[in-house]
């Protein structure tokens, strides 16, 4: 009974009542409604979690003497033949696309995931997993920035007080950092933090794209331009030699491109189908904590009593934040 009353806000949400009763043919549509849900949700959680344990797996192979050129190498490496599968079965069917289409998937390749994973992995390299969840999780107020920046779209005063409740929240976790490893910190904070805008920057300009060619093609081919990309770094900033590694660090890599690249891109994608994206976007709320636990249990990264109050902070300034933004305009 306490399960159907915890999920009675959820199956409302895409009409389904409990409160009257069905004819048979109805009532078998709502408990595929209701599994519909249940799915959804699972995807868009475990997506989430994998997808959250992409920094655990850098710090890991970081243990193994590799730098980041040599490990976003391999990383991508494995992900190619995945990405560009994707892309095939998400093209059949389709018009080619034109010119003007294939200079956006460039740019926005090399900026959504090849700039972006790039200054990701090589800021793990001097802050912790816990730091660098939580500055990625400030994405949603770097792309209201940007669109207020490139189109005067209004911020409000809720979005506001949400981005300055989770700044301060980083503020907070990264002066924990700045204490314990000095001016590598804020060298590894500024490189994830950019690594946030550049995917902002791609979650702006995507919005057309997304609607003229589709998602799943999207995905595929931009994340193949960055796959190509970061083969080419390392052919032009690494000798061959370099690609000799430790074993393990191709194991964590085939395991990085695997279940926390491209696994993720698939589960949430499935999970929005089915629940929606807005829906979808809450259960994102589970990705810093999830990183955290991860990093205390397999890192050993300390938890603190700011830690826990910084990611606090985020976590609430975020639900703020989106809470007001889907607010109508009065």
């Amino acid at each position: 009974m306490r399960a159907a009353t915890a999920w009675r806000p959820v199956f409302e949400c895409v009409g389904v009542s409990f409160n009257q009763k069905l004819p048979a043919d109805q009532s078998q549509q709502a408990q595929a409604a209701r599994k519909n849900v249940a799915a959804g949700l699972a995807l868009a959680l475990f997506g989430t979690i994998a997808f959250s344990g992409k920094a655990i797996i850098v710090k890991l192979a970081y243990r193994h003497g590799v730098d980041a050129v040599t490990l976003i190498m391999y990383r991508m490496l494995f992900a190619l033949p995945i990405f560009a599968v994707m892309a095939w079965w998400a093209s059949r069917g389709k018009p080619p696309l034109l010119r003007r289409d294939w200079l956006g998937v460039v740019g926005l390749g090399v900026t959504g995931y090849y700039l972006a994973s790039f200054l990701d992995f090589a800021g793990l390299a001097y802050i912790s997993a816990s730091l660098e969840r939580l500055i990625l999780y400030l994405n949603p107020t770097l792309v209201m920035m940007l669109g207020w920046l490139l189109y005067g779209r209004s911020i409000r005063w809720g979005q506001a007080l949400g981005m300055a409740i989770s700044y301060c929240g980083v503020v907070l976790v990264f002066g924990l950092e700045a204490q314990l490893q000095g001016a590598d910190a804020a060298w590894g904070a500024l490189l994830v933090f950019l690594s946030a805008v550049s995917y902002a920057i791609y979650m702006v300009y995507s919005g057309e794209m997304v609607q003229r060619i589709g998602s799943l093609r999207l995905v595929g081919l931009a994340t193949t331009v960055a796959c190509l990309c970061c083969l080419l770094q390392f052919v032009l900033l690494r000798p061959l030699s370099a690609a000799m590694v430790a074993p393990e660090v191709i194991w964590l890599s085939v395991l990085n491109a695997t279940l926390c690249t491209a696994a993720p891109v698939l589960m949430v994608m499935m999970a929005i189908e089915r629940i929606g994206a807005g829906m979808a976007a809450q259960t994102g709320m589970v990705g810093p904590l999830s990183t955290i636990l991860m990093g205390v249990w397999i890192l050993g990264e300390p938890f603190t009593l700011w830690v826990a109050a910084g990611t606090a902070l985020v976590i609430a300034g975020i639900f703020v934040f989106t809470r007001m933004s889907r607010q109508p305009v009065r």
